[in-house]
């Protein structure tokens, strides 16, 4: 059986990482949200690029389809992801941006199917089911600018680009998979090139839609700027991003998606302590029907046999 010790790696591993929405909420006050995607993926894929030039230089060695496979995946993990969640971010609250994730168990679900022939049986449906009833009463909350910006029906535009980038990100999640298990890249060497590039990706999309005089950064704010998405690089593309990319030996995608679920309760408490943003009920009661699915499906990936239940498989070497 998988270990309680594994488990609760995984846990704290997402509520350190649910404290970026609330820390790129405060960064966007000091640059607009394609300028911000680039200048943290950049500063991200030069420390793990750096780390790589120093320690194991042959992992530079990739085939021109590697590189490829690479690019489809800074398009879409990194550039896509990032720059449809912080243009959300600028109306959403940091609890109901995190909790707009919860619907990446869904995107993960079909993805492996997809790409790993990961059956979805009737329990497991049934998890994904009680799942999505849960997320539903969060998506029909609607404050501050978000109103301002309908789409149709219950939906807003930055709740839909929240879906998007949730969408892209598991997407990119599954191509990360293949790159390390496949084609044998080392997984900081994906994880840094794929930042590296998506990151260009982001700045050119900056430099064509935001005001470059001669940033779209005031000089007063760049010190305050430059220190956040230092902390949010550290933190996300350095701890978490490859942490999560070690997790993906011993869990499978959907798996990790579901534990995930839990970190919309971090993400509030976050979003209180640094933003002063009020604690919603709402999201605590409908997180705790998306866990009663999280159960249901973990126990479905338990029986079919996709989470491993040997010994801890040694951890990915660099």
């Amino acid at each position: 059986m998988i270990s309680p010790m594994s488990i609760l790696v995984v846990i704290a591993m997402y509520g350190i990482w649910s404290s970026m929405f609330s820390l790129a909420k405060i960064a966007l006050q000091y640059s607009p949200p394609f300028f911000l995607t680039g200048a943290r993926m950049a500063i991200a894929g030069l420390i793990l690029l750096g780390y790589l030039f120093l320690t194991k230089r042959s992992s530079f060695k990739i085939s021109r389809s590697q590189w490829l496979s690479i690019g489809f995946l800074a398009f879409f993990s990194i550039y896509l992801t990032n720059v449809l969640e912080f243009w959300a971010l600028q109306y959403l609250s940091a609890a109901k941006a995190c909790f707009i994730y919860s619907l990446s168990p869904f995107f993960a679900a079909f993805f492996s199917y997809l790409h790993f022939n990961e059956k979805i049986n009737l329990r497991k449906a049934v998890g994904l089911s009680i799942g999505f009833l849960g997320i539903i009463p969060v998506l029909l909350l609607q404050t501050g600018g978000e109103e301002l910006l309908n789409a149709f029906s219950f939906f807003s535009w930055p709740s839909l680009a929240m879906v998007g980038a949730a969408l892209c990100s598991v997407y990119g999640w599954v191509l990360l998979r293949l790159i390390v298990k496949d084609q044998m890249i080392s997984p900081v060497m994906a994880n840094g090139s794929s930042m590296m590039i998506g990151g260009i990706m982001a700045f050119a999309h900056s430099f064509f839609a935001e005001a470059w005089h001669p940033i779209p950064v005031m000089a007063t704010n760049l010190v305050p700027f430059f220190g956040w998405i230092v902390l949010m690089a550290f933190i996300s593309n350095i701890i978490c991003t490859n942490l999560y990319t070690l997790m993906l030996r011993r869990f499978t995608v959907t798996f990790l998606s579901f534990i995930g679920l839990l970190s919309p309760i971090f993400a509030s408490l976050h979003g209180w302590l640094f933003l002063g943003e009020p604690l919603s009920l709402m999201i605590f009661l409908s997180t705790g029907v998306v866990c009663l699915g999280l159960w249901v499906v973990y126990a479905a990936e338990l029986k079919q046999g996709y989470i491993i239940k040997s010994s801890p498989q040694p951890a990915v070497t660099t």
